[in-house]
């Protein structure tokens, strides 16, 4: 069988892909998923990278299985199920190009927000009373969680429709899990357990022609040797480092998903 150009293309983008998640746990399809779709289309870019993102992840995970937070974990499954149930709905009915504009404009938001704007509005304590600033501090932290829970829904909406919704669930969990071994960890076993649904409901569509098998079987290479050089290097990266590193990937797949 010979190779064409698009398909060592979709190689070279799984070797990036795949080292991106050995270091961060959650951006590789992120990354992926737009140029993929560009080269052989949404429903095969979808199919594969679904499959292989599993395989990358289960590696992590039996790898850092020790790592996990299972009780931020189940509460990140049970939301992210409800919201790609309602993603892959939507998928059905709106354009394809319309989504992924307004997912990437979405994430550019989202990670620029977090480079650069929370620094602007920090509240000046001194102006409250006590009472009213206890006060304040409750409401502001409900208001805070709620938010958060929306923001895993959405992922699961966006997951449900890319299979790439880390870009908003990233924004919980860089938060709530604050090691970086406990944030691949928890990232990974998420994706490996949700992936199991979204490849079933792939099957049962008959999204897994040949040319999906063929690319899956041979991207097992570059998908292995992502996740090797990812692992060496994800040792040597500073927490501080290793968080913006997080964002500006949140920059780069909002851009890829916007063009």
């Amino acid at each position: 069988m010979t190779i064409t150009w698009r398909e060592i293309l979709v190689f070279l983008i799984l070797f990036a892909a795949n080292l991106i998640q050995a270091i961060t746990g959650f951006a590789g399809t992120l990354l992926g998923m737009p140029p993929t779709i560009q080269l052989i289309g949404v429903d095969e870019a979808k199919s594969v990278l679904a499959i292989l993102d599993q395989l990358s992840c289960l590696l992590i995970v039996l790898t850092g299985f020790r790592h996990i937070n299972w009780k931020e974990f189940g509460k990140m499954a049970v939301l992210m199920v409800i919201g790609m149930f309602l993603g892959m709905k939507i998928f059905e009915v709106f354009p394809i190009q319309q989504l992924l504009t307004l997912y990437g404009v979405m994430i550019l938001c989202i990670a620029l927000w977090k480079l650069f704007g929370q620094n602007f509005l920090k509240p000046d304590k001194k102006t409250f009373g006590t009472e009213t600033a206890e006060e304040s501090s409750e409401a502001e932290s409900l208001l805070h969680l709620a938010g958060m829970l929306l923001v895993i829904l959405a992922a699961g909406v966006v997951h449900g429709m890319f299979v790439s919704g880390g870009a908003l669930l990233v924004i919980y969990a860089s938060g709530a899990l604050k090691e970086k071994e406990e944030f691949r960890a928890t990232m990974a076993m998420l994706w490996v357990t949700i992936g199991c649904y979204l490849t079933g409901n792939q099957i049962q569509a008959g999204h897994f022609n040949s040319h999906v098998i063929f690319l899956c079987a041979a991207g097992v290479i570059p998908l292995f040797a992502g996740i090797w050089i990812g692992t060496k290097l994800v040792k040597k990266i500073k927490q501080e480092t290793f968080l913006k590193l997080t964002y500006v990937l949140l920059i780069i797949s909002g851009v890829l998903a916007i063009v």
